[in-house]
């Protein structure tokens, strides 16, 4: 009779034995799949195409055309291992690596029976995968607070271009207003320039002499000192004038004649009353492109709360290899070579509005057109940093550009960061 030791120790070999073969049959299954391989008489295949005896399961051959029947060996050419890897990331690798010599999975559980010796690294890569994430979180963390300060100045800026613009179309309005009346003027000095020329010409059209005047009652000349004696006194006129205007006297006229009444005088006074409407008129169209201008600034699209709108007017340069790159936010892209020849990438067009995130990226258009080709373009990709800054400048295709582009704006709240498994 065996003793109750002797027992206990064939006990534990049958269960040290069935547990080897249980997980043969269950190695390189994801815990969500284990409801398949449950130990019974048959085995379905998971796309349901055939049912096996359940020995056959991971016997080495591919019975199942999904390769189902065989997730821990190579033997189906489409078949998946599931690498388990507690303490890092699970995942899948080609059934073809299993026992290959080459270690895939972190946690060795691919290379069971094979001469390679892998050691279990989940631990350490886990670690180094957390601190990242970490990291990532607090420069998210971060990089929201900043962005909100950034929002609160976008919004006073976007009040103070609203300001602005207010400020210019009065001005605007103002500046009509006194263009008008120097039209006004205008037409009045140039009406009596023509007045004046008529009558100093002739019915021939020929200059008269200084001293004589049309006279309506006497078929056409009067002497000058005829006029004199038809008009009061220069010097009684100025007995009821203001001190500042009997003082005013043109140094070309007559004596006792007023600025006003000298030919010299009155040209002079037309030719400033010209250059006057000139630079109203120059004024009012300034104003007109500033305001324009602005209108266009604040026609774009800055994000729900503004907070893209501290980009507009700022540019960022990145040099790479003998190239200097220039993004200006909603207006241009450059590339300028060391021999200094400078090329647009493309100007401000739009957002690309992907699924996930509208203000994600930008799209810049109609750049320079490129040999054999169409116009230059470049996609501006926005990701989240605690600093703004342009970080990368990529060629994938021919004239078509790519760049990274950095900023606490471009970060958005995460409500659940995958993590990595911490399990011992």
């Amino acid at each position: 009779m065996l003793s109750s030791e002797m027992w206990i120790h064939i006990l534990a070999i049958a269960l040290f034995c069935c547990g080897s073969a249980d997980s043969r049959k269950v190695r390189g299954i994801s815990s969500s799949y284990k409801r398949f391989y449950r130990e019974k008489k048959s085995f379905l295949c998971i796309d349901g195409s055939k049912l096996i005896p359940f020995e056959q399961v991971n016997d080495d051959y591919c019975d199942c055309a999904d390769g189902s029947d065989e997730p821990g060996t190579s033997a189906c050419p489409h078949g998946r291992f599931y690498c388990t890897n507690l303490g890092f990331r699970p995942h899948y690798i080609p059934s073809s690596r299993v026992n290959d010599g080459i270690c895939d999975c972190c946690d060795a559980s691919d290379e069971y029976n094979s001469h390679a010796r892998c050691q279990n690294t989940c631990w350490n890569l886990g670690q180094r995968e957390r601190a990242y994430v970490e990291g990532q979180m607090r420069t998210l963390d971060e990089g929201l607070r900043l962005k909100q300060q950034l929002i609160e100045e976008g919004v006073l800026l976007w009040r103070e271009k609203q300001a602005q613009l207010r400020e210019l179309q009065q001005v605007a309005e103002d500046l009509q207003i006194k263009l008008e009346e120097h039209r006004r003027k205008k037409r009045e000095a140039d009406r009596f320039k023509e007045q004046t020329l008529r009558a100093l010409k002739g019915g021939d059209g020929a200059v008269k002499p200084e001293n004589t005047l049309l006279s309506s009652n006497k078929g056409g000349r009067i002497s000058l000192d005829e006029v004199k004696a038809e008009v009061v006194p220069v010097h009684d006129e100025e007995r009821h004038l203001g001190d500042d205007e009997a003082m005013i006297k043109n140094s070309h006229g007559a004596p006792g004649r007023t600025a006003s009444e000298d030919p010299h005088f009155e040209a002079a006074d037309r030719e400033w009353e010209a250059t006057n409407l000139k630079k109203v008129e120059e004024a009012y169209e300034t104003v007109n492109m500033e305001i324009s201008d602005l209108q266009k600034k604040l026609a774009i699209d800055y994000g729900t709360d503004w907070e893209f709108l501290f980009l507009n007017g700022q540019c960022y340069k990145l040099k790479v290899y003998e190239y200097m790159y220039t993004l200006c936010p909603f207006n241009h892209i450059t590339q300028k070579s060391t021999a200094g020849t400078e090329v647009s990438l493309g100007l401000w067009g739009m957002w690309a509005e992907p699924a996930k995130n509208r203000y994600n990226q930008m799209i810049y258009e109609n750049g320079e057109p490129c040999w054999q080709g169409g116009s230059r373009s470049t996609t501006v990709t926005l990701t989240c940093g605690t600093e703004t800054a342009l970080r990368s400048v990529k060629e994938p295709s021919k004239c078509q550009y790519i760049m990274d582009f950095q900023t606490p704006v471009a970060c958005q709240p995460v409500l659940k960061q995958r993590g990595v498994h911490s399990e011992l």
